[in-house]
């Protein structure tokens, strides 16, 4: 796509339900939990909050292999002919997997993903690698993607979206089944919308379609 065509681009940034490994505060990379009573609850919310996103119906939907993700595209109504995308799986937490951020701190104080390596897992740079395939795939085909994914490595993938390092991450949070918009103020890629979820719309707003990019 020419660079001049690019404004058109928009991605819409889903976060999978809960499960009780998310309840818990657990990092939860590669391990296939399945979404909990809540998160599937929340996940059919999503339904009419996406369905009022102008050219939803002819968008591209990526998923992450996981079935908590692709659980949550099917409850929210587009789980029909997605693409399952390798570059949408979590971030590999090697050693830290299954594990709370609180419990690894009695051992390594101050430890954050965000600051600290990974053993056994993926380095913050190769899954913004894979965040930045994910967009220039998206960029290539125009027009709306929407993508089913987890919370760190869509937090990487907004940050590159708006040109920050994949640490930018950090800045950035996600409920579970939460929708993100990413698009464009003219040439310039910016944040239209950022961790919606269907309970903070009051009936009327839940009514008025998520506007267009202008």
């Amino acid at each position: 796509m020419a660079a001049d065509d690019e404004s058109s681009v928009r991605l819409v940034l889903v976060r999978h339900g809960e499960t009780t490994w998310s309840r818990e505060r657990r990092h939860t990379g590669r391990t296939d939990i399945p979404l909990d009573d809540e998160g599937r609850r929340r996940a059919e919310l999503l339904r009419p909050l996406l369905a009022g996103i102008p050219g939803i119906d002819g968008a591209v939907v990526c998923v992450s292999p996981l079935r908590r993700a692709r659980d949550t595209a099917a409850l929210a109504g587009l789980g029909d002919g997605a693409i399952v995308c390798d570059d949408l799986l979590e971030w590999d937490y090697g050693v830290y997997e299954g594990r709370r951020t609180s419990d690894i701190r009695e051992e390594i104080p101050g430890w954050s993903v965000w600051t600290h390596p990974i053993e056994g897992g993926e380095t913050m740079t190769e899954v913004g690698a894979r965040a930045d395939r994910m967009i220039a795939a998206a960029v290539e085909r125009g027009g709306l993607t929407a993508m089913f994914a987890h919370a760190h490595v869509l937090r990487i993938l907004g940050a590159r979206w708006c040109g920050l390092p994949p640490d930018g991450g950090r800045l950035f949070t996600l409920e579970p089944a939460s929708l993100s918009i990413l698009g464009h103020e003219r040439e310039v890629r910016v944040i239209e919308h950022w961790d919606l979820v269907p309970g903070e719309f009051t009936s009327a707003r839940a009514e008025q379609p998520l506007p267009s990019s202008q």
